[in-house]
């Protein structure tokens, strides 16, 4: 299939799929009403009884740090599945675990789905996520997309890289970066985007990346060399690939797959991607309760839903194009047309995320002088 065609069929199918989403769904981001589906086989997601005591809830509220597109619709097809009424925000990451922390105990959402583990660690760490051993959790790929205190599960493997535009480079007579380092060569100073480590998962994931190759001062000191070239730094970490094909950006910072969005879905040919010379790093899309949520088993029922195909299989029709960890999901095949590999990875180290993500921010921001406008967060 062309590229073209192969664009043409995943915007319809994502069209489509969103439709069907967003169908009970109001600009608010709600989904209202519903009976559930009387013909899908749910015994893959969970029990009758579970089922049931879910839609004794009746309600689940949703806060969602993937694309809308993909939120949208995998909140829609829960509350078509269930019956039970869902609503969903899209918040970033980081902007999801400062909400929790400042509800302390009292959280006005449910559950969390996508976005980067570093930030749920962080909430992990500060007693913010409910413990759940979910029975679908047999079904990830590897222990190491779940936390080891049972308080989140991973549902995808995104590949952090480089997107870059391919007409701007030709302009400037630049080479794109082929690794890290070379994203601090002054050739490129004013050319790069990167995301706010403020509010921004990527952004986080950024900083254990560099530290776990650099080492800390050294990573640090990287981070401030990097931050002379770059121009803007976006709330999300999706930020930088929306910008890129339209040409405001030149090189950005990120997920792959959000390149590969821009390029299948948007049909922006001009974007370029990039795997790190000396080892792509990676981020695990996750899944959490809210401790303390009001709708406890609904929130169960929604961890048991993201940990089957049901869930992760409608992100490919959704531009969403991570892999799956997931034993019997169908991986996303543009995916590895486009030459990403979950298996050719850095070896990241997740406790060590886990333990220090948190400090490690604040010795960045510290290095870069407590930040300025382009760090503020509102």
């Amino acid at each position: 299939m062309t590229n073209l065609s192969r664009r043409g069929f995943l915007g319809a199918t994502a069209t489509a799929a969103a439709g069907l989403a967003l169908a009970g769904c109001g600009g608010s981001g709600s989904s209202d009403g519903g009976s559930g589906s009387d013909s899908a086989d749910l015994s893959r997601v969970a029990s009758d009884d579970m089922i049931k005591s879910a839609k004794d809830d009746g309600e689940l509220v949703v806060y969602g740090s993937c694309e809308e597109e993909y939120l949208a619709a995998v909140t829609g097809h829960f509350q078509e599945l269930f019956g039970i009424k869902t609503s969903y925000q899209r918040l970033s990451t980081g902007e999801v675990e400062a909400k929790i922390e400042e509800e302390n105990g009292n959280p006005s959402g449910d559950v969390w789905f996508g976005g980067t583990t570093d930030p749920y660690n962080v909430a992990s760490g500060k007693g913010l996520l409910e413990v759940y051993k979910a029975n679908n959790a047999s079904h990830l790929i590897d222990e190491k997309f779940k936390s080891t205190n049972d308080d989140w599960y991973g549902i995808y493997k995104g590949i952090l890289g480089f997107m870059y535009n391919k007409d701007e480079l030709e302009r400037l007579k630049l080479d794109a970066p082929a690794d890290y380092a070379d994203l601090t060569d002054p050739k490129y100073q004013g050319l790069i985007w990167s995301s706010n480590y403020n509010t921004s998962g990527t952004a986080k994931l950024i900083i254990n990346t560099v530290i776990q190759k650099y080492g800390h001062d050294q990573g640090v000191q990287y981070l401030v060399d990097l931050d002379k070239n770059i121009a803007q730094y976006t709330k999300s970490g999706s930020g930088p690939s929306k910008s890129i094909g339209i040409g405001e950006c030149t090189i950005g910072l990120g997920m792959l797959h959000d390149g590969i969005y821009q390029i299948v879905d948007k049909g922006y040919d001009n974007v370029g991607l990039v795997i790190p010379s000396s080892g792509a790093s990676y981020e695990v899309g996750a899944t959490a309760i809210f401790k303390g949520c009001k709708h406890g088993n609904a929130a169960k029922l929604w961890v048991e839903y993201a940990l089957s195909p049901e869930c992760v299989n409608l992100g490919a029709d959704n531009g969403s194009y991570q892999f799956l960890v997931i034993d019997d999901a169908t991986q996303p095949a543009v995916a590895t047309e486009y030459g990403l590999d979950p298996n050719n990875v850095m070896d990241y180290d997740f406790e060590d995320a886990k333990e220090h993500t948190e400090q490690y921010v604040q010795d960045v921001m510290n290095a870069l002088g407590g930040g300025d406008d382009r760090f503020k967060t509102e």
